[in-house]
């Protein structure tokens, strides 16, 4: 991770459909939507991919930390669950990811699991920055960039 700052930018195709350009890469399109009534179902919609970059990030960061101690874990999987749930307000909100990271070998295959284990979390950024709270910061702008003007 070597860039600090990830640019992704959205292109809207059709009511909730969303073609996701990952800037400065040469991955491809990703089209999101939502699912019916609103959208088509046609991609993933917001919560499944926060659910997907959760259990990406945990798999990830506990395949390197297996890794790092002379371990092949085998071909990991990771099934995943977004609970959702509404708020006082009736809007739709994510109150908890459960994420089984499931490895390809039995433990006794692997040297300081425990080791990789009391670790693995702490260094999985998607994670981290969920459980911690993330500041989301909005600024809108119209067709020549201008922002909205402020009230006084």
């Amino acid at each position: 991770m070597s860039e600090p700052i990830l640019r992704i930018t959205l292109q809207q195709q059709a009511d909730y459909r969303f073609l996701a350009h990952f800037e400065g890469t040469e991955i491809d399109p990703l089209q999101t939507d939502e699912p019916p009534p609103l959208g088509g179902g046609t991609g993933p919609d917001p919560a499944r991919m926060l659910g997907t970059a959760v259990a990406n990030c945990l798999a990830s960061s506990l395949f390197f930390a297996l890794r790092k101690f002379g371990n092949e874990p085998g071909k990991l999987q990771a099934p995943c669950t977004v609970a959702r749930e509404r708020n006082a307000q009736g809007r739709w909100r994510i109150p908890r990811i459960d994420v089984e990271l499931q490895l390809g070998v039995p433990w006794a295959r692997l040297k300081h699991a425990d080791r990789a284990l009391a670790q693995f979390e702490d260094f999985c950024v998607v994670t981290q920055s969920v459980r911690g709270g993330i500041d989301v910061r909005v600024r809108v702008v119209d067709s020549a960039g201008q922002e909205a003007p402020r009230e006084a």
